[in-house]
């Protein structure tokens, strides 16, 4: 049994059968009745002081951080992502097919009124819509992939989102390389397009080339 010393108020220890007997404490050396009902009395027994009782260790509740505000929709769980499939891939890329040919139209015919109206010949007019068709088709991807909803309009209509392979929005540079990879992924007879069907993470060859998801909001 363990009991406290009334004169050094040490916590002392002793066996059951020393209850209601007299027991000497060996800290401070005073005599004094260990508690419990009295048997028979003897000469005081001297008894050991209890070992102090072990420090208690608070344990601090694990701090849980809430996911970042910034996060993408699409990321379920850290490392964990909605991947946009083939199909759903082809109906945004055909819709962005559309609004640049309609903004190539208009473009094109603007520019060639003024072509033709400064004297340049039909060759040099072909020539720099080229230019002019691919620097739009560059910017229109690049800057809106690496803008705020990271997301052309044809992707955005299908709920769609490109981001690096942590789920964060990429910036220009990587947006432009990711672009101008897709001319390897046509090159090989469409298949790097076809890819995002059966890779594991739904990546085109040009997703893997600049390290890039395509991931779905809903």
């Amino acid at each position: 049994m363990q009991f406290l010393c009334p004169s050094c108020r040490k916590m002392l220890e002793a066996p059951d059968e020393l209850a209601g007997k007299k027991a000497k404490c060996k800290a401070c050396g005073q005599v004094i009745n260990v508690p419990g009902l009295p048997t028979q009395k003897e000469g005081p027994i001297e008894v050991e002081a209890a070992p102090p009782p072990a420090p208690e260790v608070k344990v601090q509740p694990a701090q849980i951080s809430a996911q970042p505000s910034f996060a993408a929709p699409g990321i379920q769980a850290p490392g964990i992502f909605a991947y946009a499939g083939f199909w759903r891939r082809l109906v945004a890329i055909i819709i962005d097919w559309i609004v640049l040919m309609v903004a190539g139209l208009v473009i094109g015919f603007t520019l060639g009124l003024f072509l033709i109206r400064g004297g340049v010949s039909a060759q040099s007019g072909r020539t720099v819509a080229k230019i002019l068709g691919m620097t739009i088709g560059w910017l229109y991807f690049a800057l809106m992939e690496s803008s705020v909803k990271q997301a052309t309009l044809g992707k955005m209509a299908l709920g769609l989102m490109v981001t690096d392979l942590n789920g964060g929005r990429i910036s220009f540079a990587r947006a432009t390389g990711r672009h101008f990879a897709k001319i390897i992924s046509a090159l090989l007879l469409l298949i790097g397009f076809v890819m995002a069907g059966f890779t594991s993470r739904k990546q085109a060859l040009h997703d893997m080339i600049a390290s890039c998801l395509v991931i779905r909001q809903w």
